[in-house]
């Protein structure tokens, strides 16, 4: 399915990087660079384009590789990812490249990776699996269609909360488990495993556009490389200062999957609105209505592509920093 069009109510303040320097990379696959410290540590990874309309992963890799960074142990590996997406890169159009011929992000399960599809999507998903199965933390960079409070996603397990924790930004971490319509790639094989020490992040840096989800992703790439252990302290401190907020933790109930033909929502949502009663009308899928189902629901990341299949919005509440823990 091709990226649908939408319009477009948001200023565009990012210019996209141009990646083709990056294009040859050093590891076989195209527009993949890995640097090994040779000394022993984990593999960490960094992908941005996974959705080819987000412009702030490329901006941070983009000063990452401009900042000659290196890992001090282990491998770093930077990885541009829908790049035939982002090729389609068109300000007066911008949502109609966020994919090829579908979502990236849905990807990521074997039964999905290993049938006998052929798209943009899946064949570069299959080029990069060798990579990712050796990757033990994964930053994922993403934005979002409305100017919503940053995200970190965190995933459904303790592990991915205390790497959200060590990495300190954004304030708001969410703990939720993807979607209906398949795997993300922060969830694939032992980042989803509660046995594995592998771990990964989705962060959500605000609207796809705006200047300060480049800065933002930014930042975090270099909290993250710290975190990781994969730079010293002091690397990127102009764009992460050593503070930062306090996180507050939601956790998602329930994803309200579209059955119907046609969504409406209620009124217009932004994301991160919190609705105090329950029983608010939030919508309708086709003619049945969507209520929230508690007092003080957190409407996470409501989306304007409203078609059967996709996630309508993600449904949650604020817990207490001990019980997310």
């Amino acid at each position: 399915m091709p990226s649908p069009s939408l319009p477009n109510p948001h200023p565009i303040e990012l210019q996209a990087p141009d990646i083709e320097p990056y294009r040859a990379g050093n590891t076989g696959v195209d527009y993949v660079t890995t640097f090994d410290s040779g000394a022993a540590g984990p593999h960490v990874m960094i992908s941005a384009i996974v959705h080819g309309n987000e412009l702030c992963g490329p901006v941070a890799l983009h000063w990452l590789f401009r900042q000659n960074v290196r890992p001090q142990n282990g491998r770093l590996t930077l990885a541009f990812v829908n790049v035939a997406a982002y090729g389609n890169w068109d300000p007066d159009d911008p949502f109609a490249s966020r994919w090829v011929d579908e979502d990236f992000n849905r990807l990521w399960a074997p039964d999905v990776l290993e049938d006998d599809r052929k798209t943009v999507e899946l064949e570069r998903a299959r080029a990069l699996r060798p990579i990712l199965d050796t990757v033990d933390l994964l930053l994922d960079i993403h934005s979002m269609q409305t100017p919503s409070p940053p995200l970190m996603m965190a995933g459904p397990l303790a592990k991915g909360r205390a790497l959200a924790r060590e990495v300190g930004v954004p304030e708001l971490v969410v703990t939720d488990k993807g979607h209906a319509a398949g795997r993300r790639m922060r969830d694939y094989a032992g980042f989803a495993d509660p046995e594995s020490a592998k771990n990964a992040l989705l962060v959500e840096c605000g609207q796809h556009w705006a200047a300060g989800a480049g800065d933002l992703a930014t930042e975090t790439a270099v909290r993250f490389l710290r975190a990781a252990g994969s730079v010293d302290a002091l690397f990127g401190q102009d764009v992460a200062p050593a503070a930062a907020p306090a996180q507050h933790f939601i956790e998602v109930t329930e994803g309200v999957t579209i059955q119907a033909e046609t969504f409406t929502f209620a009124r217009e949502f932004q994301g991160g609105e919190v609705i105090p009663e329950a029983g608010t009308l939030l919508g309708h899928d086709g003619d049945q209505p969507v209520h929230t189902p508690y007092d003080d629901c957190v409407l996470i990341m409501p989306t304007r592509r409203t078609y059967r299949g996709q996630t309508a919005v993600r449904l949650g509440r604020f817990v207490p920093a001990e019980v997310a823990r």
